[in-house]
């Protein structure tokens, strides 16, 4: 078993002799979940290991397929769109924010959306901040609509046609 952190600040002088080596601290972060090279970097960091021994853990981690930013890209672009529901731009700006390379980024988000169609994911969005209301009543619910599409990162031009056909239909509803 791993012995906690608090348990071993105050069992140990703290010294470097009695810390886990860099190595086993990154395996023991990657136990838990998926991280980027540079965010593993950092917590290593923050758990002031040496940066000799950083860089040689990180390699071994990358000989071994412990680490693995492609991976971790396709990863979580996959359960960014199927299912938190995000958009392209939000999940490139996530990943670009964990430090994953921007070419592995955007290869990892347009392989998992050459797979999708933008527009049903955002009718599913739009259906999920619905959830089963009428349609928007005026153009204050429709701008709030447009931010929150947005935010969760799909193109515009495809958020404005949405919303569009949206109103169309509550139009053709009304007469």
């Amino acid at each position: 078993r791993w012995p906690s952190r608090a348990a071993s600040s105050r069992t140990s002088s703290g010294s470097a002799a009695d810390r886990p080596s860099a190595y086993l601290d990154a395996l023991h972060l990657l136990s838990r979940r998926g991280y980027s090279v540079t965010e593993c970097r950092d917590r290593l960091r923050a758990r002031e290991h040496a940066d000799d021994a950083i860089d040689a853990a990180i390699e071994r981690l990358l000989e071994t397929g412990g680490l693995d930013d492609k991976r971790l890209a396709q990863s979580y672009a996959r359960t960014a769109v199927e299912t938190k529901g995000r958009g392209r731009l939000r999940v490139v700006r996530e990943l670009l924010a964990r430090g994953v390379d921007k070419e592995i980024a955007a290869e990892a988000v347009a392989e998992v959306f050459g797979e999708k169609d933008e527009r049903s994911l955002v009718a599913r969005a739009l259906q999920k901040k619905l959830r089963g209301r009428p349609q928007p009543a005026d153009s204050a619910e429709y701008a709030r609509l447009y931010q929150y599409l947005m935010r969760q990162g799909f193109t515009p031009a495809v958020v404005v046609a949405s919303l569009r056909r949206l109103r169309l239909t509550r139009d053709e509803e009304v007469e």
